[in-house]
């Protein structure tokens, strides 16, 4: 019973949801900007260097291929999704520091407050 006890805590621990949520939401995310990459993107490229598509650029030597092509193609996917997720973190630290900034709303001030305040005053005199 102890290990189920210690299995819940470990799960239920908020870290450990928030990385399973950023995975998975991640994992969504990548196929979002492959398919940006690969339907939208490359294909006015292509076009533009004479119909070129860039996954079937190949290098033969001998029997072997090298599908430098394909590499192409996949380090624009990284470009890409590394750029937008500077854009994203860029507008959450932006949202963070205005948090931070916002200063903290007055509060009147407690009896024994007063009261210190009040004996400071009376010593000053």
């Amino acid at each position: 019973m102890g290990m189920m006890k210690e299995f819940k805590d470990f799960i239920s621990k908020g870290n450990v949801v928030e990385l399973a949520v950023g995975v998975v939401i991640g994992g969504a995310f990548g196929k979002i900007v492959d398919s940006a990459v690969n339907d939208i993107i490359m294909p006015p490229i292509g076009y533009a260097l004479k119909g070129i598509d860039f996954k079937d650029l190949v290098l033969k030597l001998g029997d072997a291929e090298i599908k430098y092509g394909n590499f192409i193609q996949v380090s624009i996917v990284f470009l890409i999704t590394a750029f937008f997720l500077f854009l994203v973190v860029k507008a959450y630290n932006r949202m963070k520091k205005k948090d931070e900034a916002a200063p903290a709303p007055a509060t009147e001030p407690t009896n024994e407050e007063k009261l210190l305040t009040e004996i400071r005053d009376l010593l000053k005199k």
